[in-house]
């Protein structure tokens, strides 16, 4: 009877050391087992926490980019309404330039006659130079007058005798002439010639008087005509080579309709006097 209960013992205790090796390991093993468990939680709370935090992020990015798209919007909206509006304005200040442009050319037409007889004058004489729009018409003081002089120089009546001729028939009787003068910026230099036009708004008005006083003499009416001298304030070229400063020797003959406005003819401005 002893015996059978000293076998059933060791076929107990057998079977317990035949059971999983974990009900028999060691108490230090399994608190390192605990604490790499507890780690493993707090770094996966950690990662989750951040994996939350990032989730929150990119819905605020998502928001901001959807508040921007919406502003974009917004704005290219009322660029479209700028730019249509400065195109209403650019198209307005178009209208109201050709208006205007064609009032100055309206109110300063010339008879087809007359257009017609400046313009073959014009390729007559290469030295003038016509715009039929306003009735300007340009000559080269070099073909009128010598450096620093304000004598016509021999020859140079002819031009202003078909001028003449053209002022005084029926078609350009009644028109208006202003002879303006010009000169390059260079001093007049000869003491002779400098005693008698100090500066170049004497000589440029010298200049233009001597035009006028020769249209006068061809049968132009001096009522008809002003003078004016620009000197050497008003130039077309920049005076830095000879040929520009030719360009800017200049007199300038503008001849105009009856009714146009100009300074000086109380007629044509009757309101200022």
């Amino acid at each position: 009877m002893l015996a059978c209960r000293a076998l059933r013992a060791c076929l107990i205790l057998g079977n317990l050391v035949l059971l999983p090796g974990c009900l028999f390991a060691p108490k230090s093993q399994l608190t390192a087992l605990k604490s790499q468990n507890v780690a493993l939680v707090e770094r996966d709370h950690a990662q989750a926490a951040r994996i939350e935090n990032f989730e929150i992020h990119c819905r605020n990015v998502e928001d901001q980019l959807i508040r921007a798209e919406e502003d974009l919007a917004l704005l290219a909206e009322q660029s479209g309404l700028d730019r249509e509006q400065l195109s209403n304005y650019e198209a307005e200040r178009d209208q109201l330039h050709a208006q205007f442009t064609g009032l100055i050319r309206g109110r300063s037409p010339l008879a087809p006659e007359v257009r017609r007889r400046l313009e073959a004058i014009s390729r007559q004489y290469p030295s003038l130079q016509f715009d039929p729009d306003y009735g300007a018409s340009k000559l080269d003081t070099d073909v009128l007058f010598d450096v620093g002089q304000a004598e016509l120089k021999p020859g140079a009546d002819k031009v202003l005798r078909d001028l003449a001729r053209l002022l005084t028939s029926p078609e350009g009787r009644d028109l208006k002439i202003l002879v303006a003068g010009h000169t390059d910026n260079r001093l007049v230099a000869a003491k002779p010639v400098r005693e008698k036009y100090p500066n170049n708004f004497h000589l440029s008005a010298n200049r233009a008087l001597a035009v006028c006083d020769e249209l006068a003499r061809l049968g132009v009416a001096p009522e008809r005509m002003g003078v004016a001298g620009f000197g050497p304030h008003q130039p077309i070229a920049p005076n830095l080579t000879d040929e520009d400063r030719q360009k800017n020797r200049r007199v300038e003959l503008f001849v105009m309709a009856p009714d146009v406005p100009v300074i000086g003819w109380p007629e044509s401005t009757p309101d200022l006097y």
